[in-house]
């Protein structure tokens, strides 16, 4: 039985599917937009969100001149590249200030041609 189990299982092992969250939220932050089915777009789109606000509680203690190691490490844990980390902090945080939530949009494309699998665009919201 499934109770109280949370999450997709993409027919991975569970040390695949961590992997493979983490390269695409690397990508997704790297370019600021995915190409990928919905049941990936739906794992990564509540985890990047989560990202996006653990980087804005950081730069608005680095505008209040405290330290933000601890937000910087928890990223660094999840991101595979330190310069995502970095452009994580400095560019995509900042414009993301004063917005409360709801950093992503995904936009349906139609079905993919060799299995039928359905894909969509997740980006940032501009």
């Amino acid at each position: 039985m499934r109770h109280r189990k949370s999450g997709k299982r993409l027919n991975r092992s569970m040390a695949n599917r961590a992997a493979l969250s983490r390269i695409l939220m690397t990508e997704f932050f790297r370019h600021g937009r995915i190409r990928t089915t919905r049941a990936k777009a739906e794992l990564i789109r509540s985890r990047s969100e989560h990202l996006l606000t653990v980087a804005k509680r950081g730069h608005a203690k680095r505008e209040a001149q405290q330290s933000d190691v601890h937000e910087r490490r928890l990223v660094n844990a999840v991101l595979t590249d330190p310069v995502v980390v970095k452009q994580l902090f400095d560019e995509i945080a900042p414009r993301y200030a004063t917005r409360p939530g709801g950093y992503t949009r995904v936009y349906r494309l139609g079905q993919r041609q060799g299995d039928g699998a359905e894909m969509v665009a997740l980006e940032l919201v501009s």
